[in-house]
């Protein structure tokens, strides 16, 4: 039976906590549906606009960079500050973003539009998430609850496909990003409405440490975002780099020396924490490869329309709910080491399926790798995000999410950058190829498996010798 018990600052929650876990899946449902209904209305952004295919690339990297620079910061902030008022204030900034990208007349006011996008999710998304640990207290109740919140955000991108499609081809590209702004208004709502304010934890903020991770992260993204464009030896990219590595390493001295760090590296000891975020890592890049490539290849190789596109895609956003069901379930019956390599090798049997299918138009095949490619990235993120939060400690809920997520949109801007550069070089005329868009992502995976495997293997070893 299903514990009841919650954090003591809860007690003033106004509705079952089974409710609040709705509400606050609620944002990332709509953070997720926009994503969606975002990358359906690539094409048509970019015909709209007149953008190149890497301009493209950029406005997609130019959001992920945001979140990635910005979530492990939003995470700690959530943490000090209070992370009910945290996930108000960064919906706040999304809602207006959204907007300023629907009135959007160039690509460069697109990207500034969907950088405010990236800067309201990096606080939304751990604030949400920090409040979803604060309410289920036990491992158990906080797997489920993952479970739950994996469904919910994979139902984001099941409508997304939908809706992406029609809205476009009825009311053009604009009309995706006003949907967020009356959705996101009524989260904010339900959230004052029904949960209490929550103490954010005593102790000073690590200035120090939020500027140099922030800045590390940023120009390590642009470096790569630059590199798709322009090459890996560009003076700019190699600046880039170096300036991130550098900043890395500031970052590092400086938590090692701060009594109240943003992120003690103690938590990097823990094999679950360390695993989870090298392999999430690589799956952000799966991800937005994955939902970014997609649609263009549906529409520039298959000659598929926005609204068809969406359609094709169901099986994914289907089996992405069916996985983030299943996560819970396979984690209990063969361990939660086990179950992260078991479902990234479905990812993996998907990405070859595709790369190796030669057809030009959409047929059975296409939908068989899409089963498999949503059933891997639902088994897959619901894992690795459960085996990173799962044993977090009261008062690090916000810092382990915010771990996490970082991991997961640094992965996701650098992996998108890399094969969007590799699918560039690979085609001709300035056009991508998708088979080695596709090949790139699965090599990710194959990584990614890799790393879960030897982890499962230290964590039986480990276990078997201390017993």
């Amino acid at each position: 039976m299903m514990t009841t018990t919650i954090h003591p600052s809860l007690t003033g929650l106004r509705i079952p906590r089974g409710s609040a876990l709705a509400v606050l899946a609620s944002s990332m449902f709509l953070i997720v549906l926009d994503g969606a209904m975002v990358n359906l209305a690539a094409q048509t952004i970019r015909e709209g606009l007149g953008l190149t295919s890497a301009e493209l690339a950029i406005i997609a990297n130019s959001y992920l960079i945001a979140v990635a620079g910005l979530v492990l910061l939003g995470g700690r902030l959530a943490d000090v500050l209070g992370a009910r008022r945290m996930f108000l204030i960064g919906m706040s900034v999304y809602v207006a973003a959204s907007a300023l990208c629907a009135l959007a007349l160039s690509g460069p006011m697109l990207i500034v539009g969907r950088i405010g996008q990236g800067v309201g999710a990096a606080m939304t998304i751990p604030a949400a998430l920090a409040l979803v640990l604060v309410i289920y207290t036990t491992a158990t109740d906080r797997t489920r609850a993952l479970g739950v919140w994996g469904a919910v955000t994979a139902a984001g991108s099941l409508i997304g496909v939908f809706a992406g499609g029609m809205l476009t081809e009825a009311l053009g590209w604009q009309s995706v990003f006003w949907v967020p702004v009356p959705l996101g208004l009524i989260a904010m709502a339900m959230v004052w409405k029904t949960i209490p304010p929550i103490p954010g934890k005593a102790g000073r903020f690590d200035v120090a440490g939020a500027l140099s991770i922030t800045a590390a992260i940023t120009a390590l993204a642009l470096g790569s975002v630059n590199a798709a464009e322009v090459g890996w030896t560009s003076p700019i990219t190699l600046i880039a780099l170096a300036a991130g590595l550098a900043a890395l390493l500031v970052f590092i001295t400086v938590e090692r020396k701060s009594p109240h760090p943003l992120v003690p590296l103690s938590v990097f000891r823990r094999i679950p924490v360390s695993t989870a975020s090298a392999v999430m890592m690589l799956l952000g890049g799966t991800l937005t490869s994955v939902f970014f490539f997609l649609p263009l290849y549906q529409q520039g190789v298959l000659g598929m329309g926005a609204l068809e596109t969406g359609l094709a895609q169901v099986p994914i956003a289907v089996m992405l709910i069916v996985g983030s069901v299943l996560a819970p379930v396979l984690s209990k019956t063969i361990g939660l080491e086990r179950a992260l390599p078991t479902s990234l090798t479905a990812l993996l049997a998907g990405f070859v399926w595709i790369a190796l299918n030669p057809a030009t138009s959409f047929t059975w095949q296409h939908i068989g790798a899409f089963i498999l490619l949503g059933l891997g990235l639902g088994l897959g993120i619901v894992t690795g995000m459960t085996m990173a939060v799962r044993d977090s400690a009261e008062g690090e809920s916000g810092l382990l999410s915010g771990v996490v997520n970082a991991a997961q949109s640094l992965g996701g801007a650098i992996g998108l950058a890399v094969l969007a550069g590799i699918a560039l070089t690979a085609g001709s005329a300035g056009e991508m190829s998708f088979t080695a868009a596709f090949i790139g992502a699965a090599t990710l995976v194959a990584a990614a498996i890799a790393i879960s495997g030897v982890s499962a293997l230290t964590t039986r070893r480990t276990s078997t010798t201390t017993h």
